[in-house]
């Protein structure tokens, strides 16, 4: 892609799953990319697997002091930030009926709130630093009704809202974009669906396949990109054509 080399990558949730996948395509596009998540473990594991990142940065994004001080680092480290991929999500599979406050309180926290706190902070430097392009986390979720996921679903409608929001605010300067996936096979879906689940979703899916980490990834290089830069304000479904046809409303 036009326009990567040598950019400074910000990942959040970048440890694994989506995350972890799209740091080593912005590498393999010659960016400088560090890496924030809370889980210390998963983060020695992707430095690891990784060599050639910039740096991890251990921090929680639903404590706005946390990504305070992570962003103090970024600054000591790169000097900046040029995209950030606000990937951090979380998500607990039940029903409406079931759902308690304090699971409600962690979803918003990590999926909406944090997405907040982070894009704020990249979005002052970028501005000071005049470009920028922030691209926040969003999902088919956001768009539908799905069983079993009403906190989810609400929190990934509020990042949709906020994307369209900051990008009128920080236009011209700062495109801001969502993306979208619908079933991507990540670690998370994993521990949430079985076999025979996965297997029913994927015979619903037009393309009869699963979404892959590297799908978004893609996706996340291009509107990261110089070949996407009359893009912002936008929200980019990648769903293997789940949405179109109302599969998402078949419980």
């Amino acid at each position: 892609m036009r326009g990567l080399s040598g950019k400074r990558v910000l990942i959040t949730g970048g440890a694994g799953g989506i995350g972890a996948v799209t740091a080593k395509r912005f590498l393999d596009e010659g960016a400088r990319v560090m890496v924030l998540d809370r889980d210390e473990a998963a983060c020695l594991r992707l430095e690891s697997s990784l060599p050639t990142l910039d740096g991890l940065l251990q921090a929680d994004v639903a404590s706005p002091a946390s990504v305070a001080r992570a962003f103090e680092e970024l600054d000591a480290r790169l000097g900046g930030v040029d995209v950030l991929i606000n990937n951090a999500g979380i998500s607990i599979r039940h029903s409406f009926m079931d759902i308690t406050p304090d699971e409600w309180r962690a979803v918003m926290d990590v999926n909406l709130n944090g997405i907040f706190y982070v894009a704020q902070q990249a979005a002052r430097r970028m501005l000071a630093s005049q470009g920028g392009v922030i691209l926040n986390m969003g999902s088919t979720n956001g768009l539908m009704g799905y069983h079993y996921y009403a906190d989810y679903n609400a929190s990934k409608s509020g990042v949709i809202e906020l994307t369209r929001s900051m990008a009128l605010e920080l236009a011209p300067l700062v495109r801001v974009n969502a993306v979208c996936p619908g079933f991507i096979m990540t670690p998370m879906q994993e521990a949430e669906y079985t076999t025979e689940m996965r297997q029913a979703f994927e015979a619903k899916v037009p393309l009869r396949r699963l979404g892959r980490p590297e799908d978004v990834a893609a996706l996340f290089a291009f509107l990261a990109s110089d070949e996407a830069a009359f893009i912002t304000g936008q929200c980019f479904v990648i769903d293997g054509g789940e949405i179109a046809g109302g599969l998402a409303s078949q419980p």
